[in-house]
């Protein structure tokens, strides 16, 4: 069956089941800061992996290890079978990467930009004008194909610098913090994009602080804080092995609140607290006595993954 995207020149490539990336025991320092702390991550060949987590969790590091932007100081890195550092040119022939920054040449139209990248990336004369029509028909730009670049708006930008990494036609393309800055319609209209991505079988590493983000478009999500991974699944076996079906939440002042957690706690219920409220997860599970000692009031709502991600870290995510 043929789709869209695939017809749009993303490939859909068996590569024999090895993983399209693995991490061991990676380690980062910047002095004494360790960004990356005994890192263990695969991504399987043909999935969209979120990795998820608060600024500072080391989520950018891990890209840019990926990438030899950055070189570990322990560890081993394989990227698509190669090793990195050692073939990390072989490797980036055949990953497209979209920085967090844009960094496109304002002075250039859509199609230039992306015709200066299919040459960087050694696609073959012959096809370099399809390569680059099929990029440009993808990120919904073929009508704006001449525009310079500084004319184009935030999210044609976007769609423009996810293109420029897929004109080569990458076998795995490492996104991070893909829609980071961006008003939630601009961000709405790249997740399509992400999407047909991932529904072409494409393997994706996406990097987001973004909790939405992570439950639409990833098949299974890594919750990243400190520079490990805490958790990983999918995101639905995430919330119900760590916070159940559903939540309730309980408003009040500051010492009210600590009654509650307190309360929640001592029954063995996680509780998540936010500052103006506390969450009593796994609500399902609460006894009558418990729902009486705290009262009526609570918001009751589905649990979800930030939820998870406060319960095993401690940090909030946005």
């Amino acid at each position: 069956m043929t789709t869209a995207s695939s017809r749009a020149g993303i490939p859909c490539e068996d590569t024999g089941g090895a993983p399209a990336i693995a991490l061991r025991g990676v380690v980062k320092r910047f002095g004494g800061l360790t960004a990356v702390d005994g890192l263990d991550l695969e991504v399987p060949t043909g999935i969209c992996l979120g990795l998820l987590g608060p600024n500072g969790a080391g989520k950018s590091t891990t890209m840019r290890l990926l990438t030899a932007q950055a070189l570990a100081d322990e560890g081993t890195i394989d990227v698509l079978g190669h090793p990195i550092p050692r073939e990390s040119k072989r490797a980036r022939a055949q990953m497209g990467v979209v920085p967090q920054q844009d960094n496109m040449d304002e002075e250039l139209t859509a199609r230039e930009n992306l015709e200066v990248f299919a040459h960087l990336y050694r696609v073959p004369r012959a096809g370099r004008r399809a390569a680059v029509d099929d990029a440009l028909a993808l990120a919904h730009l073929t009508g704006r194909q001449h525009t310079r670049v500084d004319d184009l708006s935030g999210g044609m930008r976007r769609r423009l610098l996810i293109a420029r990494g897929l004109v080569h036609r990458p076998r795995l393309v490492l996104l991070d913090e893909p829609t980071v800055g961006l008003d939630p319609q601009i961000r709405a209209e790249l997740w399509g994009l992400i999407d047909a991505l991932r529904a072409a079988g494409t393997t994706v590493l996406m990097s987001t602080h973004y909790i939405e983000e992570a439950e639409r478009l990833a098949d299974e999500c890594a919750l990243m804080s400190q520079g490990r991974i805490a958790a990983r699944g999918t995101p639905a076996k995430l919330i119900e092995e760590y916070a159940g079906t559903w939540a309730v939440e309980h408003y009040g002042p500051p010492a009210r609140l600590a009654e509650v957690e307190e309360l929640v706690r001592a029954a063995g219920l996680p509780a998540r607290p936010t500052g103006t409220s506390v969450s009593v997860l796994r609500a399902e599970s609460m006894t009558e006595s418990l729902a009486d000692a705290l009262g009526p009031g609570g918001v009751r709502r589905p649990a979800n993954l930030e939820d998870v991600f406060v319960v095993l870290t401690g940090e909030q995510v946005e």
